[in-house]
């Protein structure tokens, strides 16, 4: 996806090219979310819509999120098993994740080559290969 920052009608077309209802609260949450090209946390992204928004719940966050990664608009990049961040650049590419500031940063897929993966269980396809690389400062 084109990473300019999208008005609310180009964002309501947008969803509805993916098959989602372009209501009130989704446009406000497409805003904030595709705003940049980011990775952001479902409380970082509740913070920065209630800003200007105060009407969206958490649980319309999550909703939401849910929503717009079964339709393909963005990635759930699980970091750990209590840690989501949702990555608006959804091309095949890899993480750095740094265990001490917290912050998830793009390995693009020319600089990382996979290798040597095992065989499909039968009656499967490959639907893509996360790699996230923990790093921390010394």
């Amino acid at each position: 996806m084109d990473m300019t920052v999208p008005d609310r009608p180009q964002l309501a077309e947008l969803l509805r090219q993916h098959d989602i209802i372009p209501t009130h609260q989704r446009l406000v949450i497409a805003q904030a979310l595709f705003a940049r090209r980011q990775h952001v946390s479902a409380d970082r992204l509740l913070e920065k819509v209630n800003e200007h928004h105060s009407e969206v719940s958490k649980a319309t966050i999550y909703n939401t999120l849910n929503l717009f990664e079964d339709k393909g608009l963005i990635l759930a990049i699980h970091v750990d098993p209590e840690r989501v961040f949702y990555d608006t650049h959804t091309r095949p590419h890899h993480h750095f994740f740094d265990v001490d500031t917290g912050e998830l940063m793009d390995i693009e897929t020319d600089t990382l080559h996979v290798e040597g993966l095992p065989p499909l269980p039968e009656g499967t396809v490959q639907e893509r290969v996360d790699i996230v690389v923990r790093i921390r400062h010394q």
